[in-house]
């Protein structure tokens, strides 16, 4: 297991580097190529950034969450969100990239990998799962510790609020990214929110709560238990990647984007993190409750740590 807590550390951190590169060949190389004769192998660099740089980050960082999942809740539950995240958000997105609905009218260029069916990178879904696991994980963890005694609506608050911090990322990410000097989508009608159409929020809400409400219902009988200590991981994956986004709407000049989403995803996310650790503080060092007194099969539990279990039946 230390094996694997080693890859993914690893993996971890070149997601973020690989975010780093793309970010300097997008706003410093692109519009300042002369800046490549300053940096040594700059121009081998600078053509691997720009086609695989998007792929790599996305790979890089699916796989250190699903490592992550994998050590920390076991394989079922990992497979159990991974699976729904990816072909919802699989069947959202060829949905809107062929009928508008529930997005809006828009198409993928290149840069992201190859296209499903002709239509979608196949690392979308592969996002969605990330940025949708590492949401859920800290709105499920923080809102533990106010709702324990009332399990049901906590898992439908955890819902709605990891769904709200995915959707806040988009937010931040989509009016950059497909307005910057290499586009990775386009809208074919722009709208009124900096190019997005208000329907993008609904579809990305929308998708969110279907495939996280589907991973809850397959945990609902299972254990699903993290430390609060654990709860590091999926924070510094959230605000990495909406750090990103940040920085590319701080280019453009999208101040209201990123207000919007400072208020409604950072925000949130950092306080849920505060509020597991607060809880642990108080002798429950389970970021999570266990929803059902069932135990898992020793192949389905993880294997590196052993917190206190709090049972709401």
């Amino acid at each position: 297991m230390k094996r694997l807590a080693d890859i993914e550390r690893f993996c971890l951190v070149g997601h973020l580097i690989s975010m780093g590169f793309g970010l300097a060949g997008l706003l410093l190389v692109m519009p300042h190529p002369e800046f490549l004769s300053f940096v040594p192998a700059g121009q081998t660099l600078f053509r691997w950034s720009m086609a695989g740089g998007g792929v790599t980050y996305i790979l890089l960082g699916t796989i250190a969450v699903a490592i992550y999942a994998y050590r920390m809740l076991g394989w079922r539950n990992w497979l159990t969100f991974m699976l729904p995240a990816v072909l919802i958000s699989l069947s959202s997105e060829l949905l809107g990239t062929s009928t508008g609905f529930p997005f809006g009218d828009y198409s993928y260029l290149s840069g992201l990998g190859y296209k499903i069916a002709g239509l979608v990178p196949f690392t979308i879904p592969l996002s969605w799962f990330y940025l949708g696991f590492s949401s859920y994980v800290l709105a499920r963890a923080g809102l533990g510790r106010l709702f324990a005694n009332r399990p049901w609506l906590w898992q439908v608050s955890a819902i709605a609020l990891g769904a709200l911090l995915l959707t806040s990322w988009d937010f931040v990410l989509d009016p950059a990214m497909s307005q910057t000097a290499m586009p990775f989508w386009y809208w074919h009608q722009p709208g009124a929110f900096f190019g997005m159409p208000y329907q993008n929020f609904a579809g990305w809400l929308g998708t969110g709560i279907i495939f996280m409400t589907v991973a809850a219902l397959f945990w609902r009988k299972r254990s699903i238990v993290l430390p609060a200590s654990q709860l590091d991981f999926p924070l510094v994956v959230y605000l990495g990647n909406f750090a990103f986004a940040m920085i590319m709407s701080m280019a453009a000049g999208f101040w209201i984007p990123i207000g919007l989403g400072l208020l409604v995803g950072v925000v949130p996310a950092v306080v849920c993190w505060k509020l597991a650790q607060v809880r642990s503080l108080t002798g429950i060092d389970a970021a999570d409750v266990m929803l059902s007194s069932s135990q898992a099969s020793s192949l389905d539990k993880p294997t590196t740590h052993t917190p206190v279990v709090v049972s709401t039946k």
